[in-house]
């Protein structure tokens, strides 16, 4: 419906400029609310569980990465090194690993290829603050990532990347879907789905009583109000909370 609204909207809008309609209905419109759906997240043992699974593997680094601070899978494949500040253990999240279709009026067949985008919200470009142990995770992962550039020869493109494939150039997002996948299944876990992996570093950051939000802030989400749709039902014990405390505040009991 929001599509729609959206491609309605535009076209009355050009119409409206050329005279077509006196005005364009649309414009004034309230875009509809979208109900945001409960997704599945990882508890806490079965994200150990998963840890514990990825220890040692070439994507160790980048399920951690994921995982504690719900990044979106672009997100996490567009970190690049130059926005790593080893000294204050920051990483600025700044670009975004994409699939698009290129735009070749040539050709007929509808090829695609990856882009590594900058982030243009405010909300959407933050700063991460790594834990030590984060960083030293980081510091092995650079290791490694220095070894397969010896490996890779001339045929090592650097971008930059923190998470690039094993010849430097960005990592395809639906390759890394089916590599997680597959590392859940062999730990026991099933199918899950990277953004599964954002929903459940939201609500381990939650369940530790992380106020919702600094949540929405590591999330990158343009609005608290976002936060709280998706992830409001997680609060229902801190609501509790609150109401004991004024109950003890008001009634003494």
């Amino acid at each position: 419906m929001r599509i729609m609204r959206t491609v309605l909207r535009k076209a009355l809008g050009q119409a409206e400029r050329e005279g077509l309609v006196p005005r364009n209905i649309a414009g004034p419109s309230a875009a509809p609310r979208v109900v945001a759906k409960e997704g599945r997240t990882l508890t806490p043992e079965q994200a150990r569980t998963l840890l514990a699974e990825v220890r040692g593997e070439r994507k160790e680094a980048l399920v951690t990465i994921m995982l504690a601070y719900g990044l979106r899978r672009g997100e996490a494949l567009g970190l690049r090194w130059d926005r790593l500040d080893w000294t204050a253990g920051t990483l600025l999240v700044s670009h975004s690993v994409k699939r698009i279709k290129e735009r070749d009026p040539a050709r007929t067949d509808r090829r695609t290829c990856l882009v590594v985008s900058e982030l243009k919200t405010r909300r959407s470009r933050r700063t991460l603050y790594l834990t030590p142990q984060l960083v030293e995770l980081l510091r092995r992962h650079r290791a490694r990532q220095a070894e397969e550039r010896l490996a890779a020869g001339e045929t090592w493109q650097d971008h930059g990347l923190v998470f690039p494939s094993e010849v430097g150039t960005p990592l395809d997002p639906d390759n890394f879907s089916h590599r997680l996948s597959a590392l859940c299944k062999r730990a026991g876990l099933g199918h899950w789905h990277p953004h599964e992996l954002r929903h459940s570093g939201a609500s381990l950051m939650l369940a530790q009583g992380t106020p919702l939000h600094m949540v929405s802030e590591v999330l990158g989400h343009t609005s608290i109000a976002i936060t709280k749709d998706v992830y409001g039902h997680l609060m229902e014990g801190d609501r509790r909370l609150a109401a004991e405390a004024m109950s003890r505040a008001l009634f003494g009991n």
